[in-house]
């Protein structure tokens, strides 16, 4: 299964590089892709843990992710699924056998959300179909995980279990809530980005240090 990242972002914040490195770990690299970064960006602007996991990307546009990778299937005609917060269908376990890609378009994960869904539609009217992950909102690397349990899995969206807006405490008096729905792991703890956790509590020292 290939997923598609339109990268709309100028540079990798450290957010960003740590979810792209846990997505790589979870669906390998080969199935992963970058697509539209910035015309003129080179192997050095991308975060060294990344070109060492072996990132795919390309500066060419969703519709042209052939013409970087040849060896691809070009994208067909509502054959590419775009996840979209306010798709009308779920995503569903025969979806597997519908379409060809999955694309995230940096709409998930921002809070508050930005309107991105619309940028794609605009962008390949025909070539998208959106289906939807539930109505909360996600960060990207939980969104290709809830994909990859659905379409790989073959588990049902309803059977896969999450936590929304967990809070996570550090000491006594510091502690943060995420505004985000994330997967729960078998000990039912919520899934994050390996080194996520430590960069939360990092924001959140630097949030409070800016109060004082």
């Amino acid at each position: 299964m290939k997923y598609i990242i339109e990268h709309m972002e100028q540079g990798f914040s450290e957010w960003v590089a740590l979810e792209y490195a846990q997505i790589i770990r979870d669906v390998g690299a080969s199935n992963l892709i970058l697509s539209s970064l910035p015309e003129g960006t080179e192997e050095s602007d991308i975060p060294e843990a990344l070109v060492r996991m072996g990132l795919q990307w390309t500066t060419k546009p969703l519709v042209d992710i052939h013409e970087a990778f040849p060896d691809l299937p070009k994208l067909r005609e509502k054959r590419v699924c775009l996840l979209d917060p306010r798709g009308k269908e779920d995503l569903k376990p025969q979806d597997a056998y519908e379409y060809d890609y999955f694309v995230f378009g940096g709409i998930l994960g921002d809070h508050p959300p930005r309107d991105r869904t619309n940028e794609l539609y605009r962008a390949y009217p025909d070539l998208l179909v959106g289906k939807r992950l539930g109505a909360k909102q996600m960060t990207t690397d939980t969104a290709i995980r809830t994909t990859q349990l659905i379409v790989e899995r073959q588990l049902e969206f309803e059977n896969i279990k999450f936590i929304d807006y967990p809070e996570f405490r550090f000491s006594k008096s510091e502690a943060t809530e995420m505004p985000f729905r994330y997967v729960l792991d078998d000990q039912n703890r919520p899934i994050l980005p390996d080194g996520m956790l430590d960069l939360i509590k990092k924001d959140s020292e630097q949030s409070l240090d800016g109060l004082l």
